[in-house]
């Protein structure tokens, strides 16, 4: 008996470690679910700031529709989170309800074991009885072996009583950890009913502002119309500096190139040239005149090794670039897509728009050299920052502290970011690649 006894016992360890084992693996996904957690619920935080922003003023705007779209989207993930620790908190319960009924199983058998071995004990209850047991013993060696077996009949019975105790020891832990499993659970449950119903006052405040908007069609239409006028003027202004930095970059260039060249290929003293010779254009001056010649045909920034280093640094860093402000949400993106009121009016953007709160510092994104610091009706004032043949733009700034020709590194404030007239704060990103346009969101890194 005692041998099957420890048999089960090894056996019904191995099942316990192996049920063990799942929730131990999930400990580390549950971590990350309530990091996740945390950091949804700072963005909620950081939204409903927006939003509040937005709803000063009684006029409903796009921002605020923008604010509301995004905060939408945000409790959706706060509610998906909370759905995903809850089907953790179902398996842990499942889990921990099989081990309790394996336990008490194990109890019952344990108990029913002991009963068994009292009873049997109970016939040799007293030590004349014993003695009588050993003393018919028919050699000495069936003397010693009725002795050993009274030694470990007496062993077994205190083994099993450990066990006993034990085991309801265990039990009693597994149904504390029961119970507050189940507690998590019901709380859990009562904030996703919450977080539902959060939603649904979002939805509601949505349509509401979509109604007023939509009678506001033609307000609408004129503000569009403004703000494509000044996305022109700035698309003006970005391609003229561009230009101007490619022809500056290449003229730089050959005029270094031709120095070198010149003074290489001089050989004669000045004192010995004829007179149609110093009547003629110098090697150098001819070149330089080439060189120029050269920079109204390039279509890309002459990179020199400081800034060919520079560039390639900016490349490699696609995908991680610091958001140009520290908090807030991409309320337009880039390129064409749909107005969110008017109906079968497309809409192009350049950059993306960035939502975020009153007063908020924009930061360079990269090391470089400040090119152009400028105002533009519609736009407020830009900076325009220059990382080799890479240029960032930062536009709807209320303030500005850099100037043309300052050389900035990543995360250092150049400005803070404007607010309009309807409590909208927002400032317009941009990424070029010499001339061509470049989506922001795909140098950007995860938030």
């Amino acid at each position: 008996m005692h041998g099957k006894s420890n048999g089960w016992w090894l056996a019904a360890g191995v099942l316990l470690l192996l049920s063990a084992e799942p929730a131990w693996a999930q400990r580390k996904t549950k971590a990350q679910l309530l990091r996740e957690r945390r950091a949804t619920l700072q963005r909620v935080q950081e939204t409903s700031r927006i939003l509040a922003q937005t709803q000063k003023q009684k006029q409903a705007s796009v921002g605020q529709l923008n604010a509301l779209k995004e905060k939408l989207t945000v409790q959706q993930g706060v509610i998906k989170n909370i759905s995903s620790e809850l089907r953790y908190i179902e398996t842990d319960v499942r889990q921990t309800e099989s081990q309790v009924q394996q336990t008490r199983q194990n109890l019952e058998q344990l108990k029913a074991e002991y009963a068994r071995l009292i009873y049997a004990g109970s016939k040799t209850a007293n030590g004349y009885n014993r003695l009588m047991f050993l003393f018919a013993s028919e050699s000495f060696n069936q003397f010693m072996l009725r002795l050993r077996y009274i030694r470990q009949y007496t062993e077994v019975r205190q083994a099993q009583a450990a066990q006993i105790t034990h085991t309801q020891q265990r039990l009693s832990t597994q149904l504390v950890g029961l119970k507050e499993k189940q507690e998590q659970k019901g709380s859990l449950l009562n904030n996703q009913i919450s977080e539902k119903k959060n939603l649904l006052t979002l939805k509601t405040q949505q349509d509401e502002v979509v109604v007023k908007l939509t009678q506001q069609e033609e307000t609408l239409r004129k503000e569009l119309a403004a703000r494509q006028q000044a996305i022109g003027r700035l698309d003006n202004l970005i391609a003229l500096r561009v230009r101007e930095e490619i022809a500056r970059a290449a003229r730089a260039a050959a005029r270094k190139a031709a120095a070198a060249n010149a003074a290489r290929s001089s050989t004669a003293a000045s004192a010995s040239r004829s007179p149609a010779a110093t009547s003629r254009t110098s090697p150098t001056a001819e070149a330089e005149a080439a060189a120029v010649s050269a920079a109204e045909r390039v279509d890309r920034v002459t990179l020199t090794p400081e800034t060919a280093e520079l560039a390639a640094s900016f490349h490699d860093n696609r995908g991680q670039l610091p958001w140009p402000v520290g908090r807030g949400f991409i309320s337009q993106r880039f390129g064409r897509h749909n107005h969110p009121v008017l109906k079968n009016v497309v809409v192009e953007n350049r950059g993306v728009d960035i939502q975020t709160s009153a007063g908020e510092a924009v930061r360079a994104v990269f090391s470089g050299k400040v090119l152009t610091v400028a105002s533009v009706p519609g736009m407020n004032t830009i900076v325009m920052v220059q990382h080799g043949d890479y240029f960032t733009v930062y536009a709807k700034l209320r303030s500005v502290s850099v100037s043309e020709g300052q050389t900035v590194q990543a995360r250092q404030p150049i400005g803070t970011v404007s607010t309009d007239a309807e409590g909208t704060s927002e400032v317009q990103f941009q990424v070029w690649h010499n001339s061509s346009n470049l989506n922001p969101e795909n140098w950007l890194g995860r938030k």
